[in-house]
């Protein structure tokens, strides 16, 4: 089992429309709406990998009885999200049919109560005993202390679980130095959390600054890793076109499943770079096209280098 944590779950709702132009009214032409949030993405995705995934997080209100509501028939995930008094946040994605271009606006959660904080912190600590690895995905939802995620790392090393987070700000500063697994920032966080700008160079001082593994997303070019087994860079075959929407979140349920099977780093890379491209190139923003995905694994380009650091 892994488990999968969204401080910040939503339901992510999808508008398609023609041509979005500003200051213009527009008929959508198709509405989708699913549980989100970072971890909530992907343990959709590692559902699909054939994991079974508990959720945890927050949820709230009407919105948040939306959510749980419909993780009932998410095959494979088991909620085990904790009530707060707030409602859960919405995201809107207005997808423009004609470019292919997504706008996403975002809201900014409940406030968290502090003995809502302590009752999450008692749900995670009794989860953890049963789960092969736990994802620590996403924004901080009003009143969790900014070093929530550090506390959280720490509590897994305690119990032996390994861990990935997968934030950004002072949140994944605070994070690194608890020494997390794994971080997968993109570049602008990485650049962000180092000073470095220079994407090799940030992944290894990310790596002095706690971190065991580093994987940075280079956008459409790929994923750049550093971890004490060597250095790799992943590229997809070519570039694809479509809604990014969730594609990092994919990418992380790749390396992520990649780390319970114990598969060696390129192929873990290898399979987040296929699963990221193919969540480009499906229809619905955050799933990803099976067909694309079994293409373009075998076609992922993994260079780089052993070594004994």
């Amino acid at each position: 089992m892994i488990l999968t944590v969204t401080l910040n779950t939503a339901l992510d709702i999808t508008y398609r429309v023609r041509d979005l132009r500003p200051h213009a009214s527009h008929r959508v032409s198709e509405v989708t709406e699913r549980p989100g949030g970072k971890g909530l993405n992907v343990a959709r995705v590692l559902a699909a990998l054939g994991h079974e995934v508990t959720v945890t997080g927050f949820a709230g209100g009407a919105t948040g009885r939306v959510v749980q509501e419909q993780l009932t028939t998410a095959p494979g995930v088991v909620d085990a999200l904790v009530p707060v008094t707030g409602a859960t946040r919405r995201t809107i994605a207005v997808v423009d049919e004609q470019s292919g271009d997504t706008t996403q606006l975002n809201e900014p959660g409940p406030t968290v109560a502090p003995g809502e904080w302590a009752a999450f912190r008692e749900a995670y600590e009794d989860l953890l005993p049963s789960m092969a690895a736990v994802a620590l995905c996403g924004s901080l939802p009003p009143g969790v202390p900014v070093g929530a995620y550090a506390g959280l790392v720490r509590t897994a090393r305690a119990a032996g679980v390994p861990v990935l987070l997968d934030t950004s700000g002072e949140a994944l500063r605070r994070g690194v130095a608890a020494r997390p697994d794994i971080i997968k920032p993109n570049a602008d966080e990485l650049a962000e959390l180092t000073g470095s700008h220079e994407p090799l160079r940030a992944t290894q001082d990310a790596r002095r600054r706690g971190a065991r593994a580093v994987v940075t997303s280079l956008g459409a070019e790929g994923l750049l890793a550093a971890s004490p087994e060597g250095r790799w860079r992943a590229t997809p075959p070519s570039r694809v076109h479509g809604n990014p929407t969730g594609a990092g979140d994919s990418a992380v349920a790749g390396l992520l499943s990649g780390l319970v099977e114990q598969l060696p780093w390129p192929d873990r890379l290898a399979r987040a770079v296929a699963l990221s491209a193919a969540t480009v190139l499906a229809p619905v923003a955050g799933e990803f096209d099976p067909a694309a995905y079994e293409e373009l694994r075998g076609r992922v380009a993994v260079t780089g280098e052993v070594t004994a650091a």
